[in-house]
């Protein structure tokens, strides 16, 4: 369904070892907004919703929200570092066109 490389994971992980309260994983869903239409959002969170979908990447649990399970199907998440910043990338097959600052894509 989804595949996390071993740095996002490594980092999912860390930030949930480091947070004030029990968390049990990453949120992901696609929702409107962004210059091209869609946009990523994600979040720790300490349950998923009833109707999520849970995906298990080597022990790191990943909660996917039902409306975008089709949209996310394939999609690569990679953590980068760069002198530019750092942050999670998406890798999405499903992405027909991206941005200019790589934020938002289309369908």
């Amino acid at each position: 369904m989804l595949t996390l490389t071993d740095k996002a994971r490594e980092t999912i992980d860390r930030l949930i070892a480091s947070a004030d309260q029990p968390l049990t994983g990453l949120k992901i869903a696609v929702n409107s907004g962004g210059c091209s239409g869609l946009q990523y959002g994600m979040a720790l969170v300490e349950t998923p919703a009833a109707d999520d979908q849970v995906v298990d990447c080597n022990g790191t649990k990943v909660y996917v929200d039902p409306l975008s399970v089709e949209i996310l199907s394939g999609t690569t998440i990679d953590f980068v570092e760069s002198l530019e910043g750092s942050g999670f990338t998406f890798d999405n097959p499903n992405a027909a066109s991206k941005c200019a600052c790589g934020k938002s894509f289309a369908a």
